[in-house]
This record gives C-alpha cells, structure tokens and sequence, in this order.
C-alpha cells in the first residue's frame, strides 16, 4: 500500500495538490481527512468524492503533516489501500445510546470482515468514547484494535464535527472498518506526564463530576498541589492551566494510568468536571508539569511499538491532544518528528478533544494529554 500526504489552506490548494499527487498514476482509495472549521471542508471532501476517494473526517484544534504543525488547514493522509480490505460506516446517535451505536457498527463489519479492526472519529464533546469502544468490545472481543479521536473545533468549545462522503454531523461517530487479515493494523497511546505525590482516594465522584479527593474538594487539592494561586472565577486562565499541566492521573490494576483532567469548575462546592468517568473509590495522582520527558516518553513508546508488534510500516496516524501542543508549544514539534522518524513514511495527524486507545499494557479506554500512535500496512 502507497500513502501519500497533501496539506492546504483552501479547497483550491487541496484539489492542485490532489491532482499533482496522482498525475504519477497513483490512483487513491482512501483519504483520512483532518480539517479546521474554518475551511468548506464539504467542499473539500466533495473534491476527493469526485476523484472516487472514500472519507474518513474529522474537525480538528490543529492539523499536521509529519512535524509539520498548522492552524485553519487540511492535512489529508492518501491511500490506495485495496478497497475489499475496508468500509466506512457514519452513524449519528440518537440521545445518548453511544454504546448501542458502536455495537451495531461491529456487527455490520463482523459481517464484512472476520477480523475488523477499527479506527474511529467521534463527534460532540459530550459523546461518551468508553460507551462506544465497550461496544465495539462487546461484537468484536476484548483484543480488538480500535483507535481514534474526539473531533475538534479550533479551541472555540462549541461544536466538532465528523465527515464521510456527503454526510456531516456534529453528533455522530465516522468509523473505518479495516480487514485486518489484509491489513496490519497497529497502535499505542502515551502520555508521558509525571505523577506526584502518593495515591489518593476519590470519596464522592459521580461520573466524570469529582466533588472531593481525601474529601478535600477536587480544585482545593489539585492547586494545593500544583502550587496555583488566584484560583477564582475571575482567572479565565486557570482551566487551560488545570487541563493542560495538572490532570488527575486515574490508577489502573492494569496498565499506564489515564489521564482525566479538569475541565468545568462547579465554583459552588469546588468540584469539577473531568474528561471522561473518575469512579467513586478509585485512586488518583496528582501531576507535575510537562517536561522533555513527556516528549521522550512518547517517542519511546512508539519505538517499542516497532520492535515489539510492527516492525515496518506504509503510513502512520496520530491523534494528539490539543491540551499537548497548549502545554510543550513550540516543542511539540520535535514529538512528532521522532515519532515520523521511527518508520519514516507518511504521516499526518489532528490535534483532538480526547484519543481512543490502548494505552502499554492496559484496556481500551478513552484519553486525555495523550498521543496516540496508529501505524498501517497492507500484508
């Protein structure tokens, strides 16, 4: 399989580059589609449409090719993967039945492929990722490979978006179903950020809302220890600071911890709301700020991605959170040239809402401040 990588700023300069990239003969099936809601990015898909390229798409916080971060583009990963070897599928929910969604999507692709493996975009910040990877884990089994992201809005906190040919929902799941005993599908999600302190106690939590830790109200304890100060509703930056440096770090029996940062205050009892569910009695840590560890981490995780479970590749794709780039600016750039730089093929990627994978030794769960790595190959 021959991946190609084409970026731009309009819809123009991706039709120009679409067609430079095939005036070799090279003849796409597939487009994974990472696009800023300030561009036509129906437009945009209707061009690939015309070229008879399926799509898989997602709004996004910031796109890249390679290293290559951007802010209001496109960057689009071109396939020629067989098109036997996949199929899209895009659903919308209807209310909250995320689960039911997922597991209706595996049944059809069971039916396709023995042994689908996916990789998925998921619309609307309040969409539920755990529901739908428990549902795809219920059809397809507990081993499944299935990655993704939560789609973006270029840090607007409105509305994201999912895309497929001639359809676009900012509630609704795109998902590519992979026939994985064609293609070799493979990924891993880091994160990186250091634990501080020792374990402590969730005492009162009610899905993703955590009231206390030790029963000390969660903002109290998470700014006695980052050190915050002016931690009031008058500080517009101290939820990107929460988010972004100091995330409660969910211990796991099995596996690294996930990430479930802060991201609404409740200033009425000082609680707040995280990314995704801190269970009642489960243990946390506390997190110092990101440094070039977090960065080393990541690339290392890849690396052994490689030498353990994929040692070559056709094309990689990464969902990186936006909290990441908030947090490493600049830097972040020298992350993704190591993780481009371990298969040295083509690559593109989002910077997401939340990242869907497996973190090293662990279950499938929805991320947060975390990378998460996808590497493909045709057998």
């Amino acid at each position: 399989m021959k991946a190609k990588s084409i970026k731009g700023k309009s819809t123009e300069e991706i039709k120009s580059a679409l067609v430079q990239s095939m005036a070799d003969g090279y003849q796409p099936t597939l487009a994974i589609c990472f696009i800023s809601k300030s561009l036509d990015r129906s437009a945009i898909s209707d061009v690939l449409d015309a070229a008879g390229i399926s799509v898989f798409g997602c709004t996004t916080n910031g796109e890249f090719i390679d290293e290559e971060t951007e802010k209001g583009s496109a960057a689009i990963l071109l396939l020629d993967m067989n098109r036997d070897y996949f199929q899209i599928y895009f659903e919308e929910y209807a209310g909250n039945n995320y689960r039911e969604i997922a597991k209706g999507i595996a049944e059809k692709a069971k039916q396709t492929f023995s042994l689908p493996a996916f990789l998925i975009g998921i619309s609307d910040a309040a969409a539920d990722g755990e529901e739908i990877l428990r549902g795809i884990e219920e059809v397809a089994g507990a081993g499944v490979n299935a990655f993704g992201g939560a789609a973006g809005d270029d840090y607007s906190f409105s509305e994201t978006f999912v895309f497929t040919n001639g359809k676009d929902s900012g509630h609704a799941m795109t998902c590519i179903a992979i026939d994985e005993s064609k293609v070799q599908i493979k990924g891993v999600a880091t994160c990186g950020w250091k634990p501080v302190g020792t374990e402590k106690v969730v005492t009162k939590s009610e899905g993703n809302h955590v009231y206390t830790v030790d029963h000390i109200p969660v903002l109290d304890i998470t700014a006695k220890y980052g050190g915050l100060e002016n931690v009031n509703k008058e500080n517009n930056n101290l939820l990107i600071e929460i988010a972004a440096n100091f995330p409660l770090q969910l211990q796991r029996e099995k596996g690294d911890p996930v990430m479930r940062p802060g991201l609404v205050v409740d200033w009425s009892d000082r609680s707040f709301y995280t990314s995704g569910a801190v269970p009642q009695g489960s243990k946390v840590r506390f997190s110092l700020p990101p440094d070039f560890d977090v960065m080393e981490k990541v690339v290392n995780g890849v690396e052994n991605l490689k030498v353990t479970e994929m040692p070559e590749a056709d094309a990689l794709v990464v969902f990186s959170c936006a909290g990441r780039i908030l947090s490493l600016g600049p830097l972040m750039s020298k992350e993704l040239e190591g993780i481009k730089n371990v298969w040295n093929v083509p690559m593109a990627g989002m910077f997401s809402n939340a990242e869907l994978g497996r973190a090293t030794g662990g279950n499938l769960e929805m991320h947060n401040l975390t990378t998460c790595c996808i590497a493909l190959k045709e057998k």
